[in-house]
């Protein structure tokens, strides 16, 4: 009898190691938003994409409320890397609830 209930302890324990760290990277990658600093009434009719050829700034606002300014250099980073990061609607800081958080990269598997 104790030995199945050792048995069922110890299962537990692996599921929940194993559904904690899912949950925790999916809660990760719902949090960035990509906001426009200089025009803050943007409801989304351009995109990011528009705006930034207008020569409008954006920021990264992070699931905690802590903000980012990227400067023209990380912009031109981050499209080398996530080019439709910028092909999403627009939203000014007034409208940050409605933004759409920020897609996670996709890191290729490693190919053996």
């Amino acid at each position: 009898m104790r030995s199945k209930l050792l048995v069922g302890l110890v299962l537990a324990l692996v599921a929940v190691m194993f559904i904690v760290p899912a949950s925790l990277a999916q809660k990760k990658a719902t949090g960035e938003k990509l906001l426009c600093v200089s025009k803050k009434e943007l409801k989304g009719e351009e995109t990011v994409a528009s705006c930034l050829a207008k020569g409008e700034r954006f920021a990264v606002l992070d699931p905690y409320g802590l903000v980012r300014i990227l400067t023209p250099e990380e912009v031109e980073l981050t499209k080398a890397f996530n080019p439709k990061a910028f092909e999403t609607r627009a939203y000014g800081m007034k409208y940050e609830k409605m933004a759409i958080p920020l897609a996670p990269l996709a890191v290729p598997s490693e190919a053996n």
